[in-house]
């Protein structure tokens, strides 16, 4: 391999690299609607039912919540990497399996 780039594989890469970030894209839609969700089911918990079932549903609410919140949060990483991954792409052009 010679080292430069053709204008076909360089357009290829481009594209890549262009469709990665579109799924990042994507991924942080996602994340940002678990963040709508997070954000819905705090102001479920906010409200002051004192009886056993209210707190029993309080209760459920915040569990739900925090397995949320890490979803939204492993979404957000995941967002990250995948734009760094599509930066990578444009970096290494030209490499084997790229």
């Amino acid at each position: 391999m010679s080292g430069t780039l053709t204008a076909a594989e360089a357009a290829a890469c481009a594209s890549r690299s262009y469709e990665v970030q579109q799924l990042a894209a994507r991924v942080a839609s996602c994340a940002d609607q678990g963040g709508a969700a997070l954000a819905a089911l705090s102001r479920l918990e906010l409200h002051g039912w004192q009886s056993p079932a209210g707190r029993a549903y309080r209760s459920t609410l915040s569990l739900q919540s925090a397995a949320l919140r890490r979803g939204r949060d492993g979404l957000q990483d995941a967002a990250a990497v995948v734009l760094r991954h599509a930066q990578n792409v444009t970096l290494s052009s030209g490499r084997p399996g790229y």
